[in-house]
Parts: structure tokens; sequence; C-alpha cells
């Protein structure tokens, strides 16, 4: 199976650069799993889709302000996108102009936070602050990161529109995006019309978001992420399937989080990093139901939607979103694939 099998035309003006005005005033094209039949729609009647026979399960992870500039000793401005923290002032940053990045290089940022590039992990930079660089110094001093399509800086309306209304654990650099659209309303309202809601959390990382580099699918790797299900939402969660309930996933972590946990036929409580990578072939465990973005061509998110209702049926989609001028990406229209 080719990377190049999962690619598409997209024109550029499709690619969401602003959010809507209001949020929860997105399209909603809803699709047959099983024979691909299309249905436009509007999120606000996701409800109306769903029933008292599913059970939710939501990504709760806020996106961390991620994204810091620095000054270097020769007075260039670098822009920082921290990674994972290693502890001890330690970050693994994305860097720009990494080559000239070297170790010993030092930089200022904002708010008089200094540190230096104190080693490498290709293509990534190891960054030691000279004082304590946390959650509460980013949100601060730090950006939205938001993903490279959208083109131009995150303004302060970033900082609420690009976080779900539920985040609640600090630890991604990209939001859960299907999780974008649904408003306090809207969450009431599938509260009251299905078995319920659940939280886990996947911290999505970089990766999340990037083509695959590899020419055939199965030679990608998949990048690491952190998640935790609670052993509340699991028991919810493996009594809904018991019941016969179907499973929900508000976007694709949320799919990759229950996926993860599954072992000895229920979902696992717990934390744990999983690198899973769901492409067409997987035969899926937990999820019957996925509400989701549109996806950039040849990403491993497209491969997973693709894997959940059939390459075929997700390209013959795409094509009829680009006809009927969806908006795409992040801060794009919305997809629910029912089961």
């Amino acid at each position: 199976m080719k990377t190049s099998d999962f690619s598409f035309d997209l024109p550029e003006e499709l690619i969401a650069q602003i959010p809507p005005e209001k949020r929860g005033d997105s399209r909603l094209l809803v699709m047959d799993r099983h024979t691909g039949a299309l249905e436009h729609s509007h999120i606000q009647n996701l409800p109306d889709f769903l029933d008292e026979n599913c059970l939710v399960v939501l990504n709760d992870s806020r996106v961390r302000k991620a994204r810091i500039y620095g000054t270097s000793e020769s007075g260039g401005r670098v822009e920082f996108l921290l990674l994972e923290n290693r502890g001890d002032n330690l970050w693994l940053a994305m860097v720009t102009k990494a080559k000239k990045q070297k170790t010993g290089k030092r930089f200022v940022f904002e708010g008089g936070m200094e540190g230096q590039i104190e080693g490498t992990e290709e293509p990534y930079r190891l960054v030691r602050f000279d004082s304590l660089l946390d959650d509460a110094y980013l949100e601060q001093n730090g950006h939205i990161p938001l993903p490279p399509y959208i083109r131009r800086g995150d303004s302060p309306a970033d900082a609420r529109r690009y976080q779900t209304v539920y985040s609640e654990k600090v630890g991604s650099v990209a939001a859960p995006t299907a999780g974008l659209h649904l408003t306090e309303e809207l969450l009431e309202s599938l509260k009251e019309r299905t078995a319920g809601v659940v939280r886990i959390t996947l911290h999505v990382g970089l990766g999340t978001f990037l083509p695959v580099r590899a020419a055939h699918v199965a030679d990608h790797t998949m990048h690491s992420e952190h998640y935790g299900i609670s052993p509340e939402a699991a028991d919810k969660i493996n009594r809904a399937r018991g019941e016969g309930k179907k499973i929900v996933a508000v976007g694709t972590t949320s799919v990759r989080t229950l996926e993860s946990a599954f072992r000895d036929g229920e979902v696992n409580a717990g934390e744990g990093s999983t690198d899973i990578f769901i492409y067409p072939g997987y035969r899926f465990q937990v999820v019957d139901t996925l509400l989701t973005n549109f996806h950039t061509p040849e990403s491993s998110l497209l491969m997973l939607v693709s894997a959940f209702a059939g390459q075929e049926k997700i390209l013959a989609a795409y094509a009829r979103a680009v006809e009927e001028r969806y908006r795409f990406f992040s801060y794009g229209d919305a997809m629910l694939i029912r089961g």
C-alpha cells in the first residue's frame, strides 16, 4: 500500500485559516460507514444522528502555549516549539533553522528567560533553561502552536478557539480538533440524548498532523504520545460495550487512545504511551462511530479514517466535500462516520 494512494486535490482556499465566527457554527458531512452514503447537515444537528444506545468519548487534553521565541547573542530571532519536558528545565524542541542552532548557543526569551542548546535528537534540539520554565511561564509568555497550514501568527482569539470547551489537562502541542466544534450547549444535548459522555486523555504530539514520509505505508513509524484513562471512564466504557451500546469517539486521538488501551477483551484504565498506527487492514476493537475533521493528504489521520470506513469511500466523500466547498483541517468543518 503506497502513501501516494492517500493523496487528493484540495484547493488552497478551502483550507480554513480562521475558525467560524461562532463556535458550533460548522457544517457536518454525515457518512454511513458501511455503504458510503452521504448526508449534508450542521454540527448543531449532531445529537439527532446519535441516540441513547451511544456513549460519547472525549479527549480532554489542553493545548500548551508551547511556541516561544528566543533572541541569540548575535541578535537573530529563532522560534522554539517545545515538544516534551524532560525534567530539570530541559525541553525537547523543534527549532527553526535547526542546523545553525549548535550546542552551547544561548538565547534570551520572553519574560527574561534565558537558556542554551544542550544537545540534539535529530531533527530536534535539547534546550536547557536557566530557571523554571513551566506551564505558568508559558501561559504568560508562550503562543498557541497553530499548525503550519494556517498561514498566520496566532491571535488572542486562538488561545480560546484552539481549545475545546472541555479541555482540562495541559500537554498537547496540537488541538484534538474534532472537539473544537462542541459547545457547552451541544455537550448538554449529547448528555441528554445519549447514554452519556466520558472523558479520557491523549496529549497530541506534533507528528500526528505531519505527512507520512515513507513511500510505503507499512514502513512508517509513528511517534509516541502519552495517554490516560481513569478507572471510572474505563468502567463506563466497558459497561456500555457489555450492554451493546455503540462507542462514539470524538476525534482520532480518542480512537487511538481507546484502541491502544484495549487488552484482554476490555478497555484498561491507567496511563501509558502509544505509537499505534492505524491504517487500512486494521480491525477496530472499541470504536463504532467517529466524529472527526477533514484531514491532510497522505497523513496518518487520513489513513486512520480510511481504515475505519474504507479508503475508496473516504476519498469519494472528500471529493464530494471539495465540490460542496466544505472547509478543511483544524478550523474547518466536521465529518460524522456512523457505524
